[in-house]
Parts: C-alpha cells; sequence; structure tokens
C-alpha cells in the first residue's frame, strides 16, 4: 500500500505469507471469540483456545528450534516479520505464543540441551519474573531505578540451592503469561546458597508446572488482552534438582539482560503488526464512509490522520527490524534498543488504535468492528514486559558512558 518497503526474500516471503494467513484465518477470529468469553470458558479443554488454535500454531512448526536452523542474519530479518504478522492477528494471541517460545529459547542460548530435551517445543510454555511486591524492580537486578534511600525488600519468591537440589518457596505475581495453562514455567528467582536471598545474583531455571508443591492463581480478569490467560504462580518447598537451572547466581544478570532483549524486540514486532491493523481499518473506513456528501476521506482532516498514522507504523517497523538484525548478528545485542523497539511500537500501537477509534467515531466504540478491542489490547501491552517508563529510565542508562561523567 505505502511503496516503501523493499523487496522481501523468497523465505522472507514464505515466512511472511504463512504467519499472515494463520493470523487471518485463525488468531484474529479466535481472538475476537475468546475476548467475549470468561476465563474460566477459555480454560475449558474443549474451548477455541486447545481445539483450534493451539494445534493449528503448532501445525506451523514455527519455534525456536526450526528457527535456529536458519543462519543468524535471516532470523533477524525472519522473525520480526513473523511476529508482526501475528501482531496484526492479534495481540493478546501473539504474547501467548511468544511466552511458549521462551523455555526452549533459554534453553538454547545457555547450552541446555538436556533441558530442551525434557521439556520439548509443543509444551505451553510460561515466564515468572515479577512479584507481588517486586513488579518493576525484578527487571532491574543492578538497582539502576532504585531510590537512593529504597531498600528491595524480602523476595516474594526464593531458590535455595542446597547441593544438586533446589527448593523453591513464594510467588509470582498475576501477570504471568499462560501461568493458568503452562507445562513449564521459566522461572526468575532470588537465589539463597546459604547467606539469605539475593535478588542481585538470583537463578533461572525451568520448573515443571506438574512438579509437587506447585499450585496456580486465578485466570485474571483483565481489560485487553483477554485470550492471554494470566494467573499468579505458587511453590511451596518445591524440590527439583539442580539441572533444572539455565544460569546460576553468576549468569543470574546477563540471563535478564538476554531475556529482556528478545522478550522487549517480539514486543515490538508485535505491537508494530497491532498498529498496522488499526491503520488499515481506518485506512478502510475513509474510503466506505460518507458524511457531508463524499467519501471521508475526502476532508482534509482524515487523510491528515490517516498520514499520521501510516508515518508512525512505518517508523516503528524500520525501528523494530534494523534492531533485530542487529540484535540477531551482534556479539553483544543492545538492550536498549531492544527497549526503544518495545517502546515506540507500544506506544504507536495504542496511539493509531485511539485515532483509529476517532475515526470511526460511534461505530469504533462498538464491538462490530475490532478497534475498540485492538485499542484494549494495546493499552495493555505499554504495561507488560515491563512498563515504558522504566524501560525508558533502564535504557538511558544503558546509554551512559561512565567516563564521560
Amino acid at each position: 500500500m505505502t511503496g516503501a518497503e523493499p523487496p522481501l526474500s523468497d523465505t522472507e516471503t514464505a515466512f511472511q505469507d504463512m504467519a499472515h494467513a494463520f493470523a487471518r484465518d485463525v488468531m484474529r477470529p479466535v481472538g475476537e471469540k475468546l475476548d467475549r468469553m470468561t476465563q474460566d470458558e477459555i480454560l475449558k479443554k474443549d474451548s477455541i483456545y486447545y481445539t483450534e488454535f493451539r494445534p493449528k500454531y503448532l501445525a506451523l512448526e514455527i519455534n525456536p528450534v526450526t528457527l535456529g536452523e536458519l543462519p543468524p542474519a535471516e532470523l533477524g530479518k525472519v522473525l520480526p516479520i513473523i511476529m508482526e504478522e501475528f501482531g496484526w492477528g492479534d495481540g493478546g494471541l501473539s504474547v501467548t505464543i511468544g511466552a511458549c517460545q521462551l523455555p526452549p529459547l533459554l534453553a538454547l542460548m545457555f547450552g541446555k540441551q538436556h533441558l530442551l530435551q525434557r521439556f520439548p517445543v509443543d509444551l505451553i510454555g510460561c515466564w515468572a519474573i515479577t512479584e507481588p511486591d517486586h513488579g518493576s524492580d525484578s527487571l532491574d537486578p543492578s538497582k539502576q531505578i532504585f531510590h537512593p534511600q529504597g531498600k528491595y525488600g524480602r523476595p516474594n519468591c526464593v531458590a535455595r540451592i542446597d547441593g544438586n537440589k533446589v527448593i523453591l518457596n513464594g510467588q509470582k505475581s498475576a501477570w504471568v503469561s499462560n501461568g493458568p495453562i503452562a507445562d513449564v514455567c521459566v522461572l526468575y528467582s532470588a537465589a539463597d546458597r546459604g547467606n539469605g536471598p539475593d535478588p542481585e545474583n538470583g537463578v533461572v531455571m525451568l520448573v515443571p508446572m506438574n512438579a509437587k508443591g506447585v499450585s496456580r492463581g486465578k485466570f485474571i480478569d483483565k481489560l485487553g488482552q483477554r485470550p492471554l490467560p494470566q494467573g499468579e504462580i505458587f511453590f511451596d518447598n518445591v524440590e527439583l534438582s539442580a539441572d533444572h537451572i539455565i544460569a546460576g547466581p553468576e549468569e543470574f544478570q546477563r540471563a535478564v539482560y538476554a531475556i529482556h532483549c528478545e522478550a522487549n524486540g517480539q514486543m515490538g514486532a508485535i505491537w508494530t503488526g497491532s498498529a498496522r491493523a488499526s491503520f488499515e481499518i481506518a485506512w478502510k473506513y475513509a474510503h466506505e464512509r460518507k458524511q457531508g456528501g463524499v467519501p471521508i476521506y475526502r476532508h482534509q482532516s482524515v487523510a491528515k490522520s490517516l498520514f499520521h498514522m501510516y508515518r508512525k507504523v512505518e517508523a516503528s517497523r524500520a525501528l523494530v527490524r534494523r534492531v533485530a538484525l542487529y540484535n540477531m548478528t551482534s556479539p553483544m545485542p543492545s538492550l536498549q534498543s531492544a527497549m526503544a523497539t518495545k517502546v515506540t511500537a507500544t506506544q504507536t500501537a495504542f496511539e493509531v488504535a485511539s485515532d483509529a477509534l476517532q475515526m470511526l467515531g460511534g461505530n469504533g466504540n462498538t464491538r462490530e468492528y475490532p478497534i475498540e478491542k485492538i485499542l484494549r489490547d494495546a493499552r495493555a501491552s505499554m504495561i507488560e514486559d515491563g512498563c515504558n517508563e522504566i524501560l525508558s529510565i533502564k535504557g538511558g542508562y544503558q546509554m551512559m558512558d561512565p567516563d564521560l561523567l
């Protein structure tokens, strides 16, 4: 439509076509139905989440193992294309896909092949990092955002490392994506090696959700991203062998850095796709809706608004794809750049959805049009995976050169 896209390779085109067909035929219609269901209805094994969405997603065979067969430079181009198409289909379902990918992704990144075999890619995964008393704190083990007089306090979840075993106690917050349905959890926790819990040098491990002592809270009722199951996870003397550990205390800071580069980059692509969906809905509507005797596209204010929607989507996509390629091919990925993609794309998704709803007028407020759902979904995106305010502070500090101060 815009004429600003460079040609895609045959591989990129094939993945884009496959992802878009899945987003169009499965994700968008399933997401709209799930959005109107209760949490209990979604969790039933005969719900369309399990009968339509999951099997058709697994049939695509898009996961860290299969994608990992691509050269890094090619993967850096293909992955944001795939996730943008998924985001175009449904933001919440895209996040549930991303959460499923994290257990095998972390196992691959840290060379834990035995965990990849133990927890195969077709399992439902979740990522548990934030806690009831430590939301954004969990993103900041280096304490860059802490107030000078602030104290972390006792962690809500502690992994006590005792020889060749780990004992888990505590809980993770209600915002664990896929928490109510997951088979395996990527757990980020404070570590206790005998001197008390240390949130700065924690532990990352894969936890089977059927382990003795693991329980779940309710699927929380939310404004947006309602198809995405989120809820608390509780650990009561959960004892696991130490070979469940992906990254110990010495590698914990690296593991936090790594997962946020990945998660923020994927969020950038997902919500660029969501913004694109809003723009396309508004663009089409502007050609069809008549006011003042002409299609509303003829009115200057509408054309101007559509231009700014387009401008924001294109800028977001360009940043996301540039950073994805760099981070996939660089020896050290750029965390501040990944954070920039997440903040830019989520802000863009919300602004474009809001402008699109305004253009649709009263119709935009109705469930007959998908824009009101996209707006609700996009609003949540500016909080999840690190609220944009905290990411901005962290990203700013990442850019600092101490030698110049």
